[in-house]
């Protein structure tokens, strides 16, 4: 158990705990993964939802809420299987953003991430900080874990039902399309709604949304097997807006907000 964690007051300004805000448990359990007993500086731990669950107060079923809703805005990811939980920007902010080559902390971390168990990521973790960290020995294979596999679906089974309820409900209204884009796992592609496209720019008004969709659709294009399904395009689209919003240089341009212009 570590003797403390830094917790930044800057954080409840930023775009993720914006978005975590919209749902209460979600703040909770990203808090308590910050500050988790289980937890170490790299933000790669075993975090039983049991664990979480009781110490929280929260009880199984809000627990499970609060990390659902932690996972789908970028905060962490999690594997049920090993109940192992990357909490994805967490080493740099206990740690630092980038250390020297030369700073003894570099060999701790590596030794720390050679001495974790497997675990799903092992690979992702260190392809985000190989570069900040220095470090050397990568582990972790590039196929997803088997959890990851049967999610995906799961997801083509609801996306089946989801259909199967939008042709059962002639009478519920379109919503009003926006000229954007972006290819899907199945070759069809995702309209963004003019709603959504008002929310993001409400929730992230450092970013210039409509280019940040342009470079989603080239991305999407570009890589046709990393695609996103239906049903978690909107997710990926709010991670990309969040990471966008805390780069540094990446600024709303002010033509970038025309289309919506007025109609917020």
């Amino acid at each position: 158990m570590r003797d403390y964690a830094k917790v930044e007051p800057k954080m409840w300004h930023g775009a993720t705990m914006k978005a975590l805000r919209r749902v209460p448990e979600g703040v909770i359990v990203a808090m308590y993964l910050m500050t988790s007993p289980q937890s170490n500086m790299l933000g790669l731990f075993s975090q039983p939802v049991l664990y979480m669950a009781h110490e929280t107060g929260l009880g199984s079923e809000g627990a499970s809420k609060g990390l659902k809703h932690c996972i789908e805005v970028g905060f962490c990811s999690f594997d049920e299987e090993s109940e192992f939980v990357w909490v994805h920007e967490m080493a740099k902010y206990q740690i630092a953003n980038e250390i020297k080559a030369s700073d003894n902390r570099s060999k701790g971390i590596q030794k720390d991430y050679d001495a974790l168990p497997d675990n799903p990521f092992l690979g992702a973790f260190f392809d985000r900080y190989r570069e900040a960290f220095h470090l050397t020995n990568r582990r972790g294979g590039e196929a997803p874990p088997k959890a990851l596999r049967s999610q995906e679906q799961e997801q083509e089974q609801e996306q089946e039902q989801e259909i199967s309820a939008e042709l059962l409900s002639d009478s519920t209204p379109p919503p009003e399309p926006s000229a954007f884009t972006i290819s899907l796992n199945d070759s069809t592609e995702f309209v963004v709604p003019m709603s959504a496209l008002r929310d993001w720019a409400l929730t992230f008004p450092a970013v210039d949304v409509e280019q940040e969709l342009r470079e989603m659709r080239a991305w999407s294009l570009a890589n046709k097997p990393r695609r996103k399904t239906r049903r978690g395009i909107e997710a990926f689209i709010v991670r990309w807006l969040a990471k966008a919003q805390d780069t540094p240089g990446r600024v709303r341009s002010e033509q970038g907000s025309s289309m919506f212009e007025g109609a917020i």
